[in-house]
């Protein structure tokens, strides 16, 4: 009896334990979808995670891009993806706020359901290495005895690089005129190819094409450790202290319990003294900003964005 007993609760426990590894999340490839074209930040960052997630996890991270209006292609989509945790998106600030506030993107901010902030990339200007701007001041010289004739690329429209470029012509007392392209990606491959004459870009870029870029100015407080000699546009007399932030949402219906296992899965990423030197060595400068943190960060950020549109007389009637 005591045998049987024994028996019946060591099959129950064993059953039990296979239950729980079948639930174990996650069970299967993971699809990081990037809402943008390959060789941008969001691509070099997922890229950079893609083995410590598959180390942490034992499952494959699949790196797909769906490129188109500024990452709204992707974002509207969103929602309409299975909600399992096998489906995850890159998402993009300011692009998801100012974008629902200055056009009909098909989706609204707080439709998408981040889980984690995990980098900020400060704003930067680049130009090539073989360009007639040697420093900030020559661009400025230039572009105040030119107006608009200095153009730039940046990723997509209200994206940061756009409102970058519209503070720094304020600040500085000239006229540019920017270029929207669909990502990093490919506002680099027009900077490179002598199709716009600088870039309103960030410090990664020029951290991947230091033997072809020249970064004139960063909107850190700070100088980075890794541009020691680069002037922080700050130390140039102009007040830019401004970037982009990047993260992970979910589908809406994705359980609350699987949106607190992949916001500690990123944490944990993070948090890995080899990541961190691979991200700071790309230019990046890491964030922590986690599931619990994440409805405080949106609103504030919220409220700053509406504030800045607002006074670029941007937002949608």
């Amino acid at each position: 009896m005591i045998r049987r007993t024994f028996a019946t609760a060591l099959a129950a426990a064993t059953m039990l334990a296979a239950a729980g590894a079948a639930m174990a999340y996650p069970d299967k490839p993971v699809t990081y979808i990037i809402p943008f074209n390959p060789g941008g930040e969001s691509d070099i960052t997922a890229r950079l995670q893609q083995p410590f997630f598959e180390e942490l996890t034992g499952q494959s991270l699949i790196i797909k891009y769906q490129a188109g209006a500024g990452g709204a292609q992707a974002w509207s989509q969103l929602n309409q993806m299975s909600g399992d945790g096998h489906v995850i998106m890159g998402t993009n600030l300011p692009h998801i706020i100012l974008q629902p506030l200055t056009s009909n993107p098909g989706y609204e901010t707080d439709d998408l359901t981040n889980i984690y902030m995990f980098h900020y990339t400060p704003d930067a200007i680049i130009v090539s290495k073989d360009s007639q701007f040697k420093t900030l001041q020559d661009l400025i010289d230039y572009a105040k005895a030119n107006p608009g004739a200095v153009t730039f690329a940046g990723s997509g429209t209200n994206s940061a690089n756009h409102l970058a470029l519209q503070r720094f012509n304020e600040l500085a007392g000239v006229t540019t005129t920017y270029i929207p392209f669909g990502g990093t990606g490919p506002s680099v491959t027009a900077l490179l190819g002598g199709q716009v004459m600088a870039g309103m870009g960030y410090s990664t870029v020029a951290a991947n094409h230091a033997d072809d870029t020249r970064m004139l100015a960063v909107a850190t407080e700070e100088r980075m450790a890794l541009f020691p000699d680069v002037p922080t546009f700050k130390e140039l007399g102009i007040d830019m202290v401004s970037g982009a932030y990047r993260g992970i949402a979910v589908p809406a219906s994705t359980p609350e319990d699987i949106r607190k296992e992949l916001s500690d899965i990123i944490d944990r990423i993070n948090h890995d003294p080899d990541f961190i030197k691979r991200m700071e060595e790309g230019g990046f400068v890491v964030t922590n900003i986690g599931y619990d943190q994440i409805d405080a960060f949106m609103a504030q950020k919220k409220k700053e964005l509406s504030a800045i549109a607002q006074q670029m007389g941007i937002l949608k009637q």
